[in-house]
Formats: C-alpha cells, structure tokens, sequence
C-alpha cells in the first residue's frame, strides 16, 4: 500500500473523530469510527494509531479516540503568525495593483482594529491607523468582518451601541446595518460609501482559516470619486488577493494564485 493512500485513509479517520466531537460525542471507538467511514475494523484501527503516535489524537480512559486540542492550538499561532507575515505581502500586492490604501483588520468586540496597512505615497493618507479600533457598524472593515454572523448575534453585539453619525451614509440602526450586510453577502465584497467619514469610499472582503471561520477582512480604501470609478476591477483584485492569503493561512482557497 502506497504512502501517500495510507496518509488519506489517516486523515478521513482524525475527520470522522472531529465529526464526532461535532456531533457532541467525547470522542470515539474504533468502531464507532470504522462505522463512520463504512471501513473495515482492523484498518481504521491502524490509522487511528498512526494518528495517536504523531499527536493528532489522544485516548481517553474508555479506549475511545479524541482529537488531541494541542494541534489545533497550534496551528491556530501559526494562523496568527501568517497573517501578519502574508498578510503584509498581500497588503503590498494589492497596494501595488490597485494604487490605493490597503489594510488588514480583525473583530474586537464590537469594534474594528487595524493590524496591517500598506498606503503608496499617491493614496495621500495622512497618519496611521495600525491598533486603532473603530466603530464596526460603519468601519471599513466591520461588514465583512461579521460576514458569517446570524441576525441575533450582530443585534446582541450592537445591543449598547449608540449609531453615531460618522459620515453622511453612517447607518442609523441595526436593521440599517443588516440590509448593508445582506446586500454584501449577495454581492460577495462589501461597499463602505462615505459611512466611515465624508468622501472616503472602501471595498473589503472576508479572510477564512483552517477552520473556515473568518479570521481579518482585506479592504480598499480611498476617496469615493477615485475608488467608485474603479469598482469592479478593484473588487477582482480584492477576491484575488483574498483567495491567496486563505491559502496561506489554510482556508478553503485550493492554492494560492499569486507570487
């Protein structure tokens, strides 16, 4: 038997034992994942070990398999780690190819805080915004960053925010919010039209993990009659970028596209 068929049949047994941990169950027994798969006993057996033996399973005293939470510490700093170190190269790529403002940001509480930014001298943007948190229901970046979230979770989120005007199109309420949302959703990039302050326009789009979970937003940024003209192409350039940097991160982009 081939390596490289042996490593698969490991895989699809530590994912039948994560789909159990999903399902609510500890873990489980060798049967119990053979039965999963639909494999024969004695093989699922000896993938279950080979994964024991490298960490990414541990035992419980009941003899069933669980998934060892260590690697999934683990690989959740190395997610971390490249998001600051790829993350820079696809601020520079998209910077580069867009001629505008770029930047990286991630969800605290219910604010938006910058953690990487690339703005070329031509984009004329005065100060830093790096660890500067702001409001998420009219950032740049607050759209795309609750891209994933129920209607309840985003209203229990801004239950005690007061929606100040920020810019002529701030929203007003939570109802307000969702429908940008939505539309956002259905377009696949959100669009921030003068809701952060007067006259700046922005595109963002989600940034997913490992895990498929949404881990920073990629957006553009610059002054609505420079940027709007450009939308669609800029949109392209964003998906783009965004699709590389899951990859490095090990989203559900296949493999990366750029350099």
């Amino acid at each position: 038997m081939s390596k490289t068929s042996s490593m698969g049949r490991g895989m699809m047994a530590i994912l039948a034992v994560g789909a159990r941990h999903a399902q609510g169950h500890d873990g489980g027994t060798v049967a119990d994942v053979a039965a999963h798969l639909e494999k024969d006993r004695s093989q699922v057996s000896r993938s279950l070990k080979g994964a024991l033996q490298e960490g990414f399973l541990a035992r419980t005293d009941n003899r069933e398999y669980r998934l060892d939470w260590s690697v999934l510490a683990d690989a959740q700093l190395v997610t971390e780690q490249r998001l600051k170190t790829d993350g820079l190269s696809a601020l520079e790529g998209l910077a580069a190819e867009t001629n505008e403002a770029c930047f990286l940001g991630v969800l605290s509480g219910n604010s938006t805080v910058t953690i990487g930014e690339q703005v070329p001298a031509s984009a004329n943007l005065v100060g830093s915004w790096l660890g500067r948190p702001y409001p998420a229901y009219c950032s740049d970046a607050g759209q795309a960053l609750l891209w994933d979230a129920p209607d309840d979770e985003v209203r229990t989120l801004f239950k005690t925010v007061e929606f100040v005007k920020h810019g002529p199109n701030t929203p007003s309420s939570v109802d307000d919010f969702l429908d940008r949302l939505n539309q956002a959703r259905a377009r696949g990039y959100s669009i921030v039209d003068e809701e952060a302050e007067p006259g700046l326009y922005s595109l963002a789009a989600p940034v997913r993990d490992f895990k498929n979970e949404i881990v920073a937003a990629l957006q553009i940024v610059g002054p609505r009659t420079r940027v709007e003209p450009q939308r669609e192409s800029h949109a392209m350039a964003l998906r783009s970028w965004c699709e590389w940097l899951e990859a490095m991160v090990g989203g559900p982009a296949a493999s990366p596209h750029r350099p």
